[in-house]
């Protein structure tokens, strides 16, 4: 009877420990957040788990679930970036000028237009760290050079601000295949590029010395640091990822429309932040999850695209999207300050 007891008693304590530790988790609010959404809106409108349905929010999702994730690996690294929209338009538009104005070929255009990418990164990221200032700021300058800069360029050389690929690139390439392709039913390639990456990320975070670096030099800095931790280059690396992530993104767009504008992405950097909040990241720092964020971008794709199959106006998104957020703000905190008190 004693035995039988004590197996019961160490059941439960097994039982418990593995729900705190889900409860716990990051992306626990996001998950529930996004079942609920699907539950409603496939109440509320038909078909909403139909093929040309999951399509039309699971596309648009890729994309921002790809900047979501980047960001919020640099958020947990303590850091904001305010500039990543704007470089999405900036980079596709310089891959499109290079290959119609200069005539150049389309992978060493994006070449460039890549090393243009790594190069904003650099300098956000040196700028936070020999300024000292705060990453908001600093990618907010990036962010209004990057917008001021591109459409001035842009109608100086070629007297407007949308570009058109050639006929050639429009049509069929190995690039247009790579980047814009529908392997799966109306499923595009970006797809499995955010699944690919979300995966990957969440491997770094959770299985890896340097997700541990980007943990601790997002919870302290100065501690992290001290029993050496290159904190300067884990987060010149963050900016880089981010500003390769919006790379990749501007190819998408940029083949897939067969054009680019210089005003792609512009105010989209606020969804990256917020779909990585929504997924459990702190705007703290040292705290979230790679999965969390590309959850939250389905939450905000799914909402976006629901409405519309609801025939609801869309001003009604922006309502969602604030309490959203501040749910989302308010179970973080919660949930960061029961795991303190399960630590203490």
């Amino acid at each position: 009877m004693t035995a039988d007891v004590s197996t019961i008693a160490d059941d439960r304590m097994v039982e418990a420990g593995f729900l705190k530790k889900v409860l716990t988790r990051p992306e626990f609010g996001s998950i529930i957040g996004a079942v609920a959404v699907f539950a409603f809106f496939s109440i509320v409108t038909e078909n909403f788990f139909s093929v040309n349905a999951i399509s039309a929010y699971l596309n648009p999702a890729a994309t921002l679930g790809i900047m979501s994730v980047a960001v919020a690996l640099l958020m947990i690294g303590g850091e904001f970036d305010l500039s990543a929209g704007a470089l999405i338009g900036g980079l596709g538009i310089t891959m499109a000028i290079l290959t119609t104005s200069a005539d150049l070929p389309v992978w060493l255009a994006m070449l460039l237009s890549l090393v243009l990418a790594i190069s904003v990164g650099l300098f956000n990221g040196i700028m936070v760290i020999k300024t000292k200032l705060p990453s908001f700021i600093v990618t907010l300058g990036t962010f209004f050079i990057l917008q001021g800069a591109g459409l001035g360029f842009v109608r100086l050389i070629t007297g407007q601000t949308t570009i058109y690929l050639s006929e050639e690139l429009a049509t069929s390439n190995v690039a247009k295949l790579i980047f814009a392709s529908t392997p799966i039913g109306g499923i595009r390639i970006p797809v499995v590029f955010w699944i690919a990456i979300t995966a990957l990320a969440t491997f770094l975070l959770l299985r890896s010395r340097y997700g541990n670096w980007i943990f601790s030099v997002g919870g302290n800095a100065a501690s992290a640091r001290a029993v050496g931790v290159p904190v300067n280059r884990v987060k010149i690396a963050l900016f880089i990822n981010v500003s390769v992530s919006a790379w990749l993104v501007a190819m998408f767009n940029t083949f897939r429309f067969e054009s680019a504008q210089i005003g792609t992405g512009v105010g989209s950097e606020f969804e990256f932040i917020i779909a990585a909040v929504i997924g459990g990241c702190l705007l703290t720092g040292g705290y979230g999850s790679a999965i969390g964020a590309s959850i939250g971008a389905l939450i905000f794709e799914m909402v976006r695209q629901g409405l519309a199959f609801a025939r609801w106006e869309a001003d009604w998104f922006k309502l969602f999207l604030g309490v959203m957020l501040l749910l989302a703000a308010l179970l973080n905190q919660w949930v960061r300050s029961r795991a303190r008190r399960a630590m203490s």
